[in-house]
């Protein structure tokens, strides 16, 4: 890797586009696509609602912008959404469902980032002039701040009956959906089709270097599409980008499963060593977090020094650090990385 970094474990973000799919970007076909005629990204829109059992779907900047042109799509200023208090959109979207869409928020607690249609149903608002209207329901999955975790699908089909009850949308924040649908077997459509809008990211474990799309009914996608546009997420010759996210798709799915493997084993050894926790139930897909001895070291001082050793995570709180597997870090980098983190630890 880049600048003598053997193993980057920030994130699954950090990926760079293969040969094979940077010549599938200088290949592209490419048009206008706020003019609507760039064919590539009409074919990846196409790819998305059909993978997700939905009649339209659109491909926008990031993940972020997928997330709060559903959200304004499907609410209206002074609407409460409920979602997990740990929910990527509330604590790394810059407060766009305020600023954006003029929401609130009924923020859940629930073990590794799931909560119960019970604790839902608790906090859904009457009807009173008094209270602003619950409108949305968003779900994660897999859960980033959890660690990876799946939604169990009863849990879904549980809280999609709890929202027709009380006539409420759903959003799905599917930002690693396929490595939720890789590591259960499930099709995607098998989760959306409990979700009114559901998003998708190509930019994480799929390996593009940009991009994420929202699918929905044809109606709700024409809305988030004019909310692309408000947003400034309208962009012209988007196929170059789209090429990618189409290879990412044909190609970068089922090798998830690598990276899933690849968690496991780090998260199996560092159990093992001193001043080191993790969570080993809640590794399931390639999301690990690290709790740090606080009689040892800060998770940022020991981030540095395994920087300095060649491996890299992410300190995601005073004691806590990220570390997430990706299609640039094989079972080789695995082990060299735990070699390192053991030599350091002890």
């Amino acid at each position: 890797m880049d600048s003598g970094i053997e193993v980057d474990l920030r994130s699954d973000t950090v990926t760079k586009p293969s040969p094979e799919m940077r010549r599938a970007i200088a290949e592209a076909e490419v048009g206008d696509d706020v003019l609507g005629d760039d064919p590539t990204v009409i074919a990846l829109q196409e790819q998305v609602a059909r993978l997700m059992g939905k009649e339209a779907a659109l491909f926008v900047p990031s993940g972020s912008m997928a997330n709060q042109t559903a959200i304004r799509a499907l609410t209206q200023p002074g609407d409460e959404i409920i979602a997990h208090q740990d929910s990527h959109f509330y604590h790394y979207e810059a407060g766009a469902f305020a600023a954006v869409s003029g929401c609130s928020l009924r923020l859940l607690p629930g073990e590794r980032g799931v909560f119960t249609p019970e604790a839902a149903a608790a906090v859904i608002r009457p009807d009173d002039a008094h209270f602003p209207q619950t409108r949305l329901i968003v779900v994660e999955n897999t859960h980033n701040r959890a660690g990876g975790t799946i939604w169990p699908m009863v849990r879904v089909e549980a809280l999609r009956a709890l929202a027709d009850e009380h006539a409420l949308d759903m959003h799905l924040d599917g930002a690693r959906l396929m490595n939720a649908c890789v590591a259960t077997g499930r099709k995607p459509e098998e989760y959306a089709r409990h979700f009114e809008t559901v998003s998708m990211c190509f930019s994480k474990g799929l390996g593009a270097p940009v991009g994420s799309a929202v699918a929905g009914s044809a109606q709700t996608i024409c809305r988030v599409h004019r909310f692309r546009k408000m947003f400034g997420g309208g962009m012209r010759q988007a196929g170059v980008l789209a090429a990618a996210a189409i290879y990412a798709l044909d190609h970068n799915v089922e090798r998830l499963a690598d990276d899933h493997r690849n968690a496991r084993r780090l998260a199996r050894a560092l159990c093992d060593m001193p001043g080191l926790t993790v969570d080993l139930e809640a590794v399931r897909t390639n999301i690990l977090y690290i709790d740090v001895d606080a009689s040892r070291w800060t998770a940022a001082r020991f981030a540095e020094r395994l920087e300095q050793a060649g491996v890299r995570m992410l300190a995601t709180a005073t004691q806590r650090l990220r570390a997430v597997t990706h299609l640039d870090v094989s079972a080789e980098d695995i082990e060299r990385a735990i070699t390192t983190i053991s030599r350091l630890s002890a």
